[in-house]
């Protein structure tokens, strides 16, 4: 898949194009069968299926106080825009510049000049342009001016939409499994497996540490049955994809862990080394929340409890 974040990045033989346009934060349901729709229609006209997005998301440039939390991170999104079989994807800096284009200088610059569009396919939401003043109509209107056609699809949804800010109000309860239905796999964070305060190892239950900021959102405070991946492992081997624990949190039980982490325990191991590595959390199902224990024990037999729901559950 061609990457590109200015027009001229483009060959010069690029040709005509189906484009769509989007953040396609979480890359979800909704977003795969849009994208699906692209992937084809471009593949009927011999034209190259190309989605257009922005880096960052518009509304960290435009309203910082409202912008979301993001679901996946931009490496993570480029690359199940990729697994769509998209052709290209215009990553579109965002800046207060973009946005002041109208729609009419926007669809003329990027999709009629720069991307020769035969067509454009939207959800029926879309918004672009200064302000967000042009919808589907005004694509209608202006493809009738500059010779593409455009093609509105419905939602996809079991009697409600499916959106972005569904699989971030389930992360945030804590639901990864709603979570999951919505974006049509499990979520996950990314990130190097750092040291940590040895305490998992000193419990009998070593654990891998992300990165204090890893990429993706955390979901909330918990224990979590799931997958932890290990992306210097080729996908066929035994040891590429494992199942874990997953604690995130504070750790109530102990006064000296002053942010939030994100550790796997790979169950039943106790021999990998895998500090340094870049590793995938996928998370499958909540637990329970966190808890403050009385005593170490007492965290020692819960979290044994926790480790055999997981085993259970991801069997």
């Amino acid at each position: 898949m061609l990457r590109a974040t200015k027009l001229r990045d483009l060959p010069a033989d690029f040709g005509e194009s189906v484009v769509t346009i989007g953040n396609f934060d979480g890359v979800h349901r909704g977003h795969a069968a849009l994208l699906a729709s692209v992937v084809e229609l471009a593949r009927e006209r011999g034209a190259t299926s190309v989605a257009v997005t922005f880096e960052p998301h518009p509304l960290r440039v435009l309203f910082p106080d409202r912008a979301p939390t993001l679901i996946s991170s931009s490496t993570e999104r480029l690359e199940l825009l990729e697994a769509t079989g998209l052709d290209a994807v215009l990553v579109l800096p965002f800046t207060t510049e973009l946005a002041a284009l109208t729609p009419e200088e926007f669809v003329r610059e990027f999709f009629v000049d720069g991307l020769h569009a035969t067509a454009v396919v939207v959800g029926r939401d879309t918004r672009f342009g200064v302000n967000n003043s042009g919808d589907v109509d005004t694509l209608r209107a202006l493809g009738e001016t500059f010779g593409f056609d455009v093609r509105v699809l419905a939602d996809v949804g079991e009697g409600h939409r499916i959106s972005s800010t569904e699989v971030r109000s389930a992360l945030g309860d804590g639901e990864v499994d709603r979570a999951a239905t919505v974006l049509g796999r499990p979520h996950e964070v990314r990130g190097e497996v750092v040291m940590g305060l040895q305490r998992g190892r000193e419990l009998g239950f070593p654990t891998a540490n992300l990165s204090p900021e890893p990429e993706g959102m955390v979901p909330a405070d918990g224990v979590y049955a799931g997958w932890l991946e290990r992306e210097s492992l080729p996908a066929d081997d035994p040891e590429h994809r494992m199942p874990a624990a997953i604690s995130v949190g504070t750790n109530p039980t102990f006064d000296d862990v002053p942010q939030r982490t994100v550790e796997a325990y790979v169950l039943d191991r106790d021999d990998l080394d895998l500090y340094g590595e870049t590793v995938r959390v996928q998370f499958v199902q909540r637990l329970r929340g966190n808890t403050k224990f009385d005593s170490i024990d007492a965290l020692i037999e819960q979290m044994t409890r926790d480790v055999d729901a997981a085993r259970d559950l991801l069997r």
